[in-house]
């Protein structure tokens, strides 16, 4: 039996047009700032800054007080192109990882979900002028970021991969140099680490299909990318492979929300912490992710989702 994470939409048209004329015209904006160097590896002490040491119990919740845009019903900003995490089934249907855990918080708190595609670029500027209650798209938790939205406790972690085509001179990290052509997607935290850490000019793309389509046709030599996403871009008779991946729990994957509604951030930190102490979150984790079946693959480096109190139950 095919896992959920096979059934990903493999006919979305790939545009071929380059994206360095956007990154040259000033269309791309580039991350500025303190570089966050995405793999330096696991800081517990700022996972613990940031997470609460427990939560709002579930029947506490006033749903009344969640300040969403429709009552009842989170409207939620997602990507319709990144499997295994959040993409558009064949049918229509917006679904991945993270759309799908989102989902069975909503069930614990009793809201609706309905969700709505658009670009990276634009998710974090609408969720903090209320366009969306939420925004889904393992949005990596950096301090740049908690400056535009407020996100919940962690739900996971991530990978930093280099995608390359088969015969490609690059082999990894180590040789993205001056004089490589990396992609990347705009506003990412690829995006970050290679132009502020790397100190490199990136061409920048809108999305995750495009800057693959890239890769394949050969006008890029590496994408640096989420290695989930590399994973549910790289197919076999593609004449591509992720040449590396590393481990990123830096900053932990959570979801947005405007910086100001404290109600619905306590809500979905309680309903979070609801389907991890039920095996929801355990469940999810092991059918999107199949190369994360053990706990100890589910939980790097002493990191864990939710709250600090929640506890993950033993399979």
């Amino acid at each position: 039996m095919k896992s959920k994470a096979m059934k990903w939409l493999t006919s979305v048209p790939v545009a071929i047009a380059l994206a360095a004329s956007l990154a040259a015209c000033g269309g791309a904006s580039q991350p500025t700032g303190t570089p966050t160097d995405a793999l330096a590896g696991s800081d517990q002490q700022t996972l613990d800054k940031y997470t609460t040491a427990e939560v709002t119990p579930i029947d506490k919740i006033d749903k009344s007080k969640l300040g969403l845009i429709t009552d009842g019903t989170l409207r939620v900003g997602t990507l319709s192109d990144a499997p295994p995490n959040i993409f558009i089934d064949p049918s229509g249907k917006f679904t991945g990882y993270d759309n799908e855990l989102l989902r069975a918080i909503g069930d614990k708190l009793g809201l609706k979900v309905e969700f709505a595609s658009t670009d990276f670029s634009a998710l974090l500027s609408q969720v903090s002028n209320k366009q969306f209650d939420v925004g889904s798209s393992s949005i990596s938790t950096t301090d740049a970021r908690r400056k535009t939205v407020g996100f919940t406790n962690g739900y996971d972690f991530g990978y930093m991969a280099v995608v390359t085509k088969n015969d490609a001179k690059v082999t990894g990290f180590a040789d993205l140099k001056e004089g490589v052509r990396i992609g990347v997607v705009q506003g990412t935290v690829q995006d970050d680490y290679v132009t502020n850490t790397l100190k490199l000019e990136p061409v920048r793309f809108p999305d995750y299909n495009t800057v693959y389509g890239n890769v394949k046709n050969g006008q890029i030599d590496a994408w640096v990318a989420p290695s989930q996403q590399a994973s549910g871009q790289v197919k076999e008779g593609d004449n591509t492979k992720i040449a590396e991946k590393v481990v990123n729990t830096q900053n932990f994957t959570a979801y947005a929300v405007n910086k100001d509604n404290q109600p619905l951030l306590d809500a979905l930190n309680a309903g979070l912490d609801a389907v991890i102490a039920d095996g929801t979150w355990t469940k999810l984790t092991s059918e999107w992710y199949t190369d994360r079946t053990t706990a100890a693959e589910q939980t790097p480096q002493g990191w864990k989702p939710g709250s600090k109190a929640v506890q993950i139950p033993a399979k």
